[in-house]
This record gives C-alpha cells, structure tokens and sequence, in this order.
C-alpha cells in the first residue's frame, strides 16, 4: 500500500489530565475509537498511541476522496482535541527543521501575520526556543512574526529522534472517549430533547443502548431507528449500540381504562421508567437516561419529575435538565439530528385536556396500582431489537407495508392514470400518483393513512416520502386487489 497522509491528533485537556493509570486506559480506547471512525469512513489506517499524541498514518482512503475527507470522521470522535496534517517528517536536525520549514511555509506566510510554535521531547543539542527563533528568522522576509494574533501558526513536533512539521488545524469535540464509562440505557423518542441527551452523555463516555416505547406502530418505529442510527453512525464510533423495540399498545390501552385521566402522562412516564429499568437489568447498564428538561412540559415539572424517578432503582441521568428547549434545538443542528426530529410525530401526549402538574408520589401509586405490572414485563420480553450502526439504511421496506387497513385510517389510492379503471373503494381519497407530491402538504399530520395501487410502486414510493415528512403513513401489501 502506497502511504496517502500523516496525522497528529491532540488528546483533549481533560483526559490529559488524569492520573496516568487512567489516562492509558482512556487514551487505549481513544485510539481504538479514532481506527473505527477511519474504518467506518472506508480509510485503511494505522493508529498509534505515543502517550501525549496519537499519529496516524492513512493508508488509503477507501470511499473518502483523499485521506483529509476521511479524517473528517475523527472530529466526531469524543476525546479528541484538534489534529493536524503532517507535511513533513525529519531527522531531529535543527538546520533541516530550518530549510524544510522554509520550502513548505514561505509561500503559505507571504503578506500575513504568522507564528512558529515548537514542542520538543527527548534529549537534543537544541532548544524549541531555538527552533522557533530560527524558523521565524527563516520565514519572516515573507511575512510578520506576530506570536499573539497571527493568522498562520507553523508547528513543529520533535520527539526523539524525528521532526513532524505542520500548519493549521482542525478541531474536535472534546469530551471524553466513548466507553470508558459504563453503559446506560436512554429512553429515546426521535424528539429533539432524547437526541440530545443522548449526544451530551456520549461525550462524557457513556456507552448507550436506546429503549423506545412505541405507541404508534411501524411508521413511528422507522422514525426512531433513523434518529438513532444518525446517532450512532455519526457520534458512536467504539461502540456497537442497540435499540430496543417495546410494543406499549397494551400498557397504554390499560392506562386509559384503568388510571384517572389527569395522571395518565405521569403514570405513561414510569411506565417507561419501569420498561428501560427492565430492559438495564438484562444488558448490564448502571443508569437510565433521559431527555427531560425542568418545566419543558406538565411531566417534567419537579413534582411530577420525583413521583415518576420514585420507581428507579438505578440512577437516572438528565443532562438537559437546565436547557431550554431554544438551546436543545441548537445542538440538534450542530450534531445532525435536527432535520430528523422535526418530522418525528409526539405520540407520549395521550391526554388533551388538563394533566396533573405537582402529583404526589402516594396519588401517583394509587393510580398505578390497579395496572397488571405484567403489561411492562411482556412488553420488554417481546421487544425486538436492532444492532443500529448494522442496521442497513434502506431498512424502510419492513416499515412500509401493511397487511390490513388500521381502525381509523384513511385510504388514498394512488393508481396512475393508466391503471384507473374508474372502480373506487368507499370512503377512499382519490389522488392521482402524478398529483400526489403536490398534495401532501395539505394532509392532517394528524390522521393514519394507507395508501394503495395496482403493483405497489406508487403506494410504496409515496408512503416513503409521506413518512419521511412526519405523515404515519403506509402501503397496503396487495393493493388494488386485496381492497377489491
């Protein structure tokens, strides 16, 4: 293999810090995290450890253009500080360190403020002061030596016996590496808050597996996956997380029939609490996790917050406890989940009038007494679930299809022109495959619709662009003929 590009990668200040049995190990899962971000990017690369700095040496950018696009992915990786291109790498010779300097730089300086800044480790006959004295005498017919606001910095690195020279660098996210705590399992919504939530603990190393309750069915279970899998494909390197699947329909119908309406949104929360402490048992996570914001809406009030955390044995993290939902919904941009939350429908509000806003926590276990604790037992017995990074991004087909129409739906047919006969099924909405696009919009969010045609292209297609604009939506396996 033909060697493409060397890298410096910077630890971040805080896992730099620790005591240096610590710092091995975290530094240790650091460097594997970094070979899965250039592996997930395709690059075939070698990362090595040497202590103050990881180096990597790209071998081929596999998918990337160059190897600069494939190391991207490593401003994504938690625990990285910064890293840099390699331009040159040398005998530990000052007067070569010079006239390197001078061939790669003179150009890159000419007409700006600029300063070198020089590390030196191990044992030389020269200092980095003299390294940087020289250097910028070298560079400054070029340019202006300007050390506290320049506009270049030239970088040289010697350690031992060897010179790395770069300029310019590209920053990371901080944090620390992912895995070097425990595991937690988040309650995990598709919304903006459990997004990110999830993000904030994944930066502080905590490895997640995510516990969806579903209220809606199969459309509204693509949607999670989608959020998760961005999650995990874009901010997880290290790790392999899962989701888990819980069918909530039975608990919720018990709910409604046997809980006193105003505590149905506090019950439905430690319910779920109940659900993702089952499912932490059976994967060996220490903590819960949530999306909940102090005030954000009537369950998360502080009342409410306590009798609902009453039924955690385990801890339960809340990292947007203190933001307001302005600044999730920023973070959301900066990590890429926001487009997808915005088209994920809220399906945890079951009650539209008044909820109870300072419950108790002896009012709230007198309403949940009567439910058969069972309903959540089952629920997480019967969950299925997906390895997400593995998960293939056209997974959308098995959430797609259904073999019967919902109680409550509304059926378009979206045959072509060709294919209308002038037969109708009752009550369906007629809407023409080439006159669909433009219809959507004007559609209730609101309603579950079907959508059907002779050989399943139209209706599959559609109910493709319907779910991925926020619509429950989906195509009837059969079509034409099973409605006929």
């Amino acid at each position: 293999m033909t060697e493409v590009a060397r890298y410096i990668v910077r630890i971040a200040g805080e896992v730099a810090s620790k005591s240096n049995r610590t710092r091995r190990r975290f530094q240790r899962r650091l460097a594997r995290n970094v070979s899965d971000a250039l592996g997930s990017a395709g690059a075939r690369a070698r990362v090595s450890d040497r202590w103050s700095r990881l180096f990597v040496t790209v071998s081929d950018p596999g998918g990337a253009r160059s190897a600069d696009e494939a190391m991207l992915a490593v401003t994504r990786v938690f625990g990285v500080h910064s890293y840099s291109r390699v331009d040159a790498v040398l005998e530990a010779d000052l007067d070569r360190i010079v006239r390197a300097g001078h061939e790669l730089y003179r150009d890159l300086v000419r007409g700006r403020r600029f300063a070198v800044a020089a590390r030196r480790t191990g044992r030389h006959d020269f200092s980095s002061r003299d390294i940087g004295i020289r250097l910028g005498a070298a560079l400054n017919p070029y340019g202006t030596v300007d050390l506290t606001t320049p506009q270049v910095t030239v970088s040289v690195e010697v350690r031992d016996r060897r010179a790395y020279l770069f300029a310019g660098r590209t920053e990371g996210p901080g944090g620390l590496p992912l895995g070097v705590q425990s595991r937690a399992a988040c309650l995990i919504s598709g919304g903006f808050d459990s997004a990110v939530a999830a993000w904030l603990l994944l930066k502080r190393g905590v490895a997640l597996d995510y516990v969806f309750c579903n209220l809606a069915g199969p459309a509204s279970e693509r949607s999670v996956i989608r959020v998760a899998k961005l999650i995990a494909d874009r901010w997880s390197y290290g790790d392999r997380p899962r989701i888990h699947i819980l069918d909530f329909a039975d608990p919720v119908r018990e709910l409604r029939r046997r809980v006193t309406p105003r505590y149905w949104q506090v019950v439905l929360k430690r319910l779920m609490y109940r659900a993702a402490e089952g499912v932490a048992a059976e994967i060996g996570a220490d903590a819960l996790a949530t999306g909940e914001s102090v005030g954000q809406v009537s369950s998360q009030t502080l009342p409410n917050l306590r009798a609902i955390g009453a039924v955690a044995t385990l801890p339960v993290l809340r990292p947007l406890a203190g933001f307001d939902k302005e600044e999730i919904i920023r973070i959301s941009r900066r990590i890429g989940t926001a487009a997808l939350s915005a088209r994920v429908r809220e399906y945890c509000a079951i009650l539209e009038g008044k909820p109870v806003t300072a419950a108790r926590e002896a009012a709230v276990d007198r309403e949940e007494a009567p439910l058969d604790p069972e309903l959540v037992e089952r629920a997480v017995a019967g969950r299925s679930v997906v390895e997400v990074r593995s998960a293939a991004a056209g997974v959308r087909r098995e959430y797609l299809w259904v073999e019967s129409v919902p109680d409550g739906a509304r059926l378009i047919d979206c045959r072509t022109p060709g294919q209308d006969d002038g037969w109708r099924f009752p009550g369906s909405l007629r809407i023409p495959s080439d006159e669909l696009p433009d219809s959507v919009p004007d559609l209730d969010k609101r309603r579950t619709y079907v959508l059907f045609c002779d050989n399943g292209i139209q209706s599959e297609k559609f109910a493709n662009i319907m779910q991925t604009t926020g619509y429950e939506a989906y195509a009837l396996r059969g079509g034409t003929r099973k409605l006929r």
